[in-house]
């Protein structure tokens, strides 16, 4: 089984780093292929940002050239993961549903710790959206950008945890949910002091798609994700001669 990660941001050591995440969730005979956009911001932390990652790893997994089982989208709270199931005849899993759902096996309600405070409203409308806000008790933000997720990490870790704490003490949260693709690895931390489950998105989408190609499910195209129309484009991709 082959399974495409793709990062939504264009910073390599990040995608290494989710890579190695859904690697290490992934079952033997799993093969994780982590990509980065070629076009796009270093990080995405607004609606602009997120539209363009949109269409940057929707072209990424069309260029893909080998065959594959499933595709996730690793990025919380980004838009995109509805062009790709329109897109592809495999899986899609997005890490922000994957994550959520997850955590709603696990306890009465969960919260999301995230980067930014501009990026509270985007993950609030995906879940709901996907139907997963009710049992939100809340989503946080650490105040940290994604990229210092990388540049300060200590900090970034106790600005995650101390969110995680409040969560719980004051939300009365019961799972506590990472909501950035970039916090892979922080669960251990994050489960020592808060006292509850924590659910990484990067490994529960793993998980999930692991699970959808083992039972040989995948998107219906009746209606919602059926095929595009066949039709003419102007200049795409950019540069491309009209088709």
């Amino acid at each position: 089984m082959r399974i495409l990660v793709l990062n939504v941001n264009t910073t390599e050591s990040m995608t290494a780093a989710i890579g190695r995440q859904a690697s290490a969730a992934a079952a033997p005979g799993t093969e994780i292929v982590a990509l980065t956009p070629g076009f796009g911001a270093e990080s995405v932390e607004g609606n602009y940002e997120s539209h363009l990652a949109a269409i940057a790893v929707m072209e990424t997994v069309r260029a893909y050239p080998e065959p594959f089982d499933a595709v996730i989208q690793a990025g919380y709270g980004e838009h995109g993961r509805e062009g790709l199931q329109e897109l592809l005849d495999v899986p899609v899993v997005d890490i922000t549903e994957a994550a959520a759902s997850t955590a709603m096996y696990l306890g009465r309600s969960y919260s999301v710790v995230t980067t930014l405070d501009r990026t509270v409203p985007l993950i609030e409308d995906r879940l709901l959206l996907a139907g997963l806000s009710a049992r939100c008790a809340s989503v946080r933000a650490s105040g940290m950008a994604v990229l210092e997720l990388e540049s300060d990490p200590a900090g970034a870790v106790e600005a995650i945890v101390g969110q995680a704490e409040l969560a719980v003490r004051d939300d009365r949260a019961e799972v506590i949910v990472l909501g950035c693709g970039g916090m892979a690895g922080l669960t251990e931390q994050v489960v020592a002091r808060t006292g509850v489950p924590v659910v990484d998105g990067v490994a529960a989408a793993v998980t999930v798609a692991e699970s959808l190609v083992r039972l040989g499910l995948t998107t219906s195209k009746v209606r919602t994700y059926a095929p595009a129309r066949p039709k003419a484009f102007r200049n795409w991709p950019p540069g491309a001669a009209p088709r």
